[in-house]
């Protein structure tokens, strides 16, 4: 069975699909870009903000639904730019101890002003 999930501590959809369905043990979160969830917009203009704004999001989306940073299994990172590859990996990395989830980037249009989107997959028994 299929739950649709919803905080207001992340940004509300902008299209025909949920911030996050859970799936028996399992959470898929749809994509993330850094909007603030206050303002409603693409905060900053550089990839190390927009990247901590979108894990925040993600963040408030686990945890609205019991999970944690913890339970993610994989990442999907879209980056509208590969030259910033560094700078990403960087500051996403901050945002685990260890066990990091698995993860596949690929270069992409975006929406215009972001440079990163993620979307997020977490299991918990």
């Amino acid at each position: 069975m299929k739950q649709p999930m919803f905080t207001d501590k992340a940004p509300k959809p902008i299209g025909p699909y949920n911030q996050a369905v859970k799936a028996g043990n399992f959470f898929f979160i749809s994509g993330q870009l850094a909007i603030d969830p206050k303002q409603g917009k693409i905060v900053a203009d550089i990839i190390t903000l927009q990247t901590r704004q979108i894990m925040e999001n993600i963040r408030a989306i686990l945890e609205a639904a019991g999970y944690s940073l913890n339970d993610l299994v994989q990442t999907t990172v879209y980056l509208s730019s590969l030259s910033t590859f560094d700078e990403f990996n960087a500051e996403y990395s901050k945002f685990f101890a260890s066990d990091f989830p698995s993860r596949s980037t690929v270069g992409s249009e975006l929406k215009k002003g972001a440079l990163v989107e993620i979307s997020a997959i977490a299991y918990k028994e």
